[in-house]
Formats: structure tokens, C-alpha cells, sequence
């Protein structure tokens, strides 16, 4: 019998005890435990398994949960190779995903309710251990502080003699939120702030009863700002032998295929480029993929019995939708558009930053590597940050469509845009949509903006357009046997009205340039259009459609099939 998907589901127990697929990671546990510090951080994109992984972590240290170890962890790496640990700890976790930033009060009043709610319940879960607990959970459900309640909890450990081992949870969720609204993140993440109170209260534990701490959340940017708040926990983020903690490699996407039962024929789109390619480390062995993209696909084609017309997890453009607000300052803009002409960047990773920081743009960066929007590639004499995948690049894309939308040069006409793409895919004909770009954004390019003009700068307005129509999934730099393509126009597999794709080779002549110049031009577009057709994908197909265009100057266009 398949088993079911756990597509949204991070509840270990629920997994384990109702015939869920589960990618076996309890061998982190091993090497958690082993590592010297006990105070732990580890930084990943958001949807990557992390509320799982803890839920894990929650029920193998849980000292009441000795009598269901086997059914949970008998079949797992850990469950045949337990730690000397397993089992001994009161667990108190915590999760920051839903505070309240709407304002200072309100801030402050969610932050401390979350707190509490957290502390109550681990006091009832392990009301057989401590006394008092009625007596303390009612004290702290008539209002006390969070971080009241923090130290109670502590106290009243203390007092029983158990150790307690701390999870926190998304610790960065709102942090976002609160750089938006300027000065309130100074107020209440650093000195005398509603935050660092509670981690001031969290480092004085670890003196008498706080074991073991495991936070996760995706950047480091407010664990710097606690500063010496809490300045105890060791950063594994980069570390190679954690690099496939988080995520699916390649084989565990085969055995959730096999085990769930997915029918592979349904599924057309490549999975590699479009769901996979993060890599947290320089010397990693293996890339990962996203889990949340993956199990919405599979998810998707197990109810629909098809590929989905949307490939791409709608979840995945609210949880990035922050790049605009992010992108605030000239020079982060330039630096998002540096990546979304060539791919890549190079630069170091900043480990460490503050909030002050991000007008950096070196450290503005790093954010996007933390939140999962760059990954890495090392070269030959440096290190590279790179656009992980497809899925990632089309919310490059939608800020490039945004920024269009917001200047004056182009103004994107959504019905006569789809008309013309129409056109390309229905009739075969480019020209329209080659027009249309030309005179609507172009030849609309102020003096100042073509001293930056380049085949690259081009390709990238053209793949922006494109990539609004839902009838394509425009690709650049895709790779074939003798090169990279500079556009791809492929079809979109749920689309079957298009009838033809398009392989375009992009050149660029500043104005007033020589007809020797531009035939010339031509003939290198040619001879690598020639090449591009020996790849087998292209090779005897009569759909698809390969074309030279040299732009001249301020807009001017010829083509060449």
C-alpha cells in the first residue's frame, strides 16, 4: 500500500504512527550530540523540513516518551544506534512563527503571550515531575511577562532536578517585519528590548538547568543584534556534514517517488532545474532540493492524476515576496539586477551581520544566500553565489516585472503582451512579440540607461515579459551539448494549445554601427544556432524555431531564422 505524502506536515508522531513517507535524518541527532558546544544554531531557507527535523528532536530527547521510543525511532538510524542521551531531558520548545508586528504594543504583547503558552505547556507536560505545576501555570495564565514565565519554568526545573533541552523555532520569524518598521527592531531586539530580555534569560539558565539549546530560523542577522545577549550558541550553518540535514537529496526524492507511489510518466518538468541545486557549503558533497517545491509537485500530480498548470508553489512567492522591501537603496537594486543579468555573483559569505548592515551591499548578499534565494558555487579561485533554480528565478523575474512596471521607460501592457506571445506559440509568428518589445521598452530607454545596454541587459528585460505569460517557461543559459542558449522558450507541459518553442541567440550593436559589424554579428549567432541544433533534444524537430536577433542602438531590430 502507498504510503501518504507529507507534504505540510511536520508533526513526527502524526508521520511515524499514520503511514507517511519519511526521509530518515535522525543521524544528525548522532552528530548534534557529539559536537562539544550543546548550544546549538543552524540557519536554512524557510520551507526546507526544519519544523520536522525539531519535532523529531522534541519526541527522541522527551524523558516521557521512554515507553514509545521503539514505535517511533525502531526502524530509524537512531532507533538502531541511540545516543547516550536519548530520553533524558524535559523539552521545552518554542516557536516564533505568528507574532503580532503591527505596532510596539502589540509587539511586545504577542511576543510575551507566545512565551507564556510555551512555558504552560511544557509545565503540564511535565506536571508529574514538578510539584507545583498547577500552582505555576496559574501564576503565569494571569499575565506575568514572557520572560517571567521563562525564569519560573527554570526555577521550578531547577528545584525537581531536571534538565531541560530548549528548541526554538522559527527564532527570526518576525524579524523581517520589524526591519521594515526601522526603529522598533532596535527597541525591542537589543539592549533592554522585549527579545533580548528573554534571551538574557535563556543564557542565565544554561548556568543551572538549560542543557542543551537547538535554534533554527534563516538568518543570522538578529542572533548578531542580541550580541552579548546570547552570544553562546555555535553556528553549524555552513558546515559540510550539515549541508543534507535540511532538504532532499537526489536519492531521497526516489525513494518519497517510490514509497508514495508517483507515477513518473505524469510528471514532464524537469525536476533537477527547477526544484533542486542548493548547496550550504563550499565542500559540499551533494546539492539538495527544496522539500516544500518537491512534495507540492508530487502532491499536485497525486490529486490531479496530471502535471499541474502551476509548477511552482504559490507558498514559495509569499515567502519571498519580501525582495522588494528588501531591496531598499540604489545599490542593493543594482546588486539584484548584477545577478539577474548574469546568474551569479561573487563574494564572500558574511556569517555575522546587523540590521545596519544590509545597506551593504556585500552583507545584502549574504541575506539572499540566507534566505535561499542565491546558493553556493565554489570556483576555481573564489566563491560563487548563484540563482539555485528555476522556481527561484522567476521571483527574480517578478521584481525585474516590478521594476519595469514602476519606471517610466516601459509600462507593461498585459493584454497585448499576451497576444503576441500567443502568436509565438499558436501561429508560429515572432515578429509581433519582437515589435512589441522593441517599441514599448526599448526604444523607450532614456540615454542614460543604454550606456549600461549589453546582450545581457536585454535578454533579461525579454525573459522578464516572457516570463508574465503563463503559456512558456522561459529558460536562460540552458545548457545543450555545444553551449548555452541565451533563451529558451519552452513549452510549458500543461499548456497543450502551444505548438512551437524558440531557441533565440541574442547580439548587440550600439548605434550607428557598421553593416560589416552587424553581419558579423549575425554570423556568430548563426554559428552557434548551428550548434545548438546538434543537441539531441532539437535535433529533426519541426516545433521548434531558432532565430538571430541583433538589437542596434536604441531599440532597433533585425532577425534572422
Amino acid at each position: 500500500m502507498p504510503k501518504k505524502l507529507p507534504y505540510g506536515q511536520s508533526d513526527f508522531v502524526k508521520i511515524m504512527g499514520q503511514n507517511y513517507v519519511y526521509v530518515d535524518k535522525t543521524r544528525y541527532i548522532e552528530l548534534l550530540e557529539n559536537e562539544n558546544n550543546t548550544y546549538q544554531f543552524l540557519l536554512r531557507p524557510r520551507r526546507f523540513g526544519k519544523s520536522l527535523f525539531l519535532s523529531v528532536l522534541e519526541h527522541y530527547y522527551n524523558l516521557n516518551a521512554q515507553d514509545r521510543f521503539e514505535a517511533l525511532f525502531g526502524n530509524l538510524y537512531i532507533g538502531r544506534n541511540p545516543t547516550a542521551e536519548r530520553g533524558m531531558y524535559a523539552v521545552m520548545r518554542f516557536d516564533f512563527s505568528g507574532i503580532d508586528t503591527e505596532g510596539h504594543d502589540t509587539f511586545r504583547a504577542s511576543f510575551s503571550f507566545c512565551v507564556r503558552i510555551c512555558v504552560k505547556n511544557f509545565l503540564e507536560k511535565y506536571a508529574n515531575l514538578f510539584p507545583n505545576a498547577e500552582r505555576d501555570i496559574e501564576h503565569i495564565m494571569k499575565g506575568v511577562s514572557g520572560t517571567d514565565a521563562l525564569y519560573l519554568a527554570c526555577t521550578a526545573a531547577e528545584r525537581a532536578g531536571v534538565p531541560i533541552f530548549v528548541i526554538i523555532d522559527e527564532y527570526d520569524h518576525f524579524a523581517n517585519n520589524l526591519v521594515a518598521m526601522g526603529k522598533m527592531y532596535k527597541d525591542e531586539v537589543k539592549a533592554g528590548g522585549t527579545v533580548r530580555a528573554f534571551y538574557e534569560t535563556l543564557k542565565k539558565g544554561t548556568s543551572s538547568v538549560i542543557k542543551r539549546i537547538f535554534i533554527t530560523g534563516v538568518s543570522p542577522m538578529m542572533l548578531n543584534d542580541l550580541t552579548s545577549g546570547f552570544n553562546i550558541a555555535t553556528d553549524y550553518t555552513l558546515f559540510p556534514k550539515y549541508n543534507e540535514m535540511f532538504g532532499f537529496t537526489r536519492d531521497d526524492v526516489e525513494l518519497i517517488m517510490a514509497e508514495a507511489g508517483i507515477n513518473r510518466d505524469l510528471i514532464k518538468v524537469d525536476m533537477e532545474a527547477y526544484y533542486n541545486g542548493y548547496a550550504f557549503s563550499e565542500y559540499a558533497g551533494n546539492k539538495v532540493y527544496n522539500s516544500q517545491m518537491i512534495l507540492y509537485l508530487f502532491n499536485m500530480v497525486m490529486q490531479l492524476g496530471e502535471q499541474p498548470k502551476q509548477i511552482v508553489d504559490t507558498n514559495l512567492k509569499t515567502d519571498y515576496g519580501r525582495l522588494r522591501r528588501l531591496a531598499d537603496g540604489e545599490g542593493n537594486r543594482q546588486k539584484l539586477l548584477q545577478i539577474i543579468l548574469n546568474g551569479k555573483i561573487a563574494v564572500s559569505i558574511k556569517e555575522k551581520f546587523s540590521v545596519d548592515d544590509l545597506q551593504n551591499e556585500d552583507y545584502f548578499v549574504s541575506l539572499l544566500f540566507y534566505l535561499g534565494m542565491l546558493t553556493i558555487e565554489p570556483g576555481e579561485e573564489q566563491i560563487y553565489l548563484k540563482i539555485p533554480n528555476y522556481s527561484i528565478k522567476t521571483l527574480y523575474w517578478e521584481y525585474m516585472a516590478e521594476y519595469l512596471k514602476n519606471t517610466e521607460e516601459g509600462v507593461i501592457d498585459s493584454g497585448r503582451l499576451e497576444e503576441t506571445v500567443r502568436n509565438l506559440a499558436c501561429d508560429g509568428d515572432m515578429m509581433p512579440f519582437m515589435n512589441y518589445f522593441s517599441e514599448s521598452f526599448l526604444k523607450r530607454m532614456s540615454n542614460r540607461d543604454l550606456q549600461k545596454f549589453d546582450e545581457k541587459y536585454i535578454k533579461a528585460m525579454m525573459l522578464t515579459l516572457l516570463f508574465t505569460s503563463p503559456l512558456y517557461l522561459p529558460v536562460s543559459e540552458d545548457e545543450t551539448i555545444n553551449g548555452y542558449t541565451d533563451v529558451y522558450l519552452q513549452k510549458h507541459p500543461a499548456k497543450r494549445a502551444v505548438k512551437y518553442e524558440y531557441v533565440f541567440e541574442i547580439k548587440y550593436a550600439k548605434t550607428g554601427a557598421a553593416a560589416a559589424e552587424i553581419a558579423a554579428k549575425f554570423a556568430e549567432a548563426g554559428a552557434q544556432i548551428e550548434k545548438y541544433k546538434q543537441d539531441p533534444r532539437f535535433a529533426g524537430r519541426g516545433d521548434i524555431k531558432f532565430a538571430a536577433l541583433v538589437f542596434m542602438g536604441k531599440g532597433d531590430l533585425e532577425v534572422r531564422r
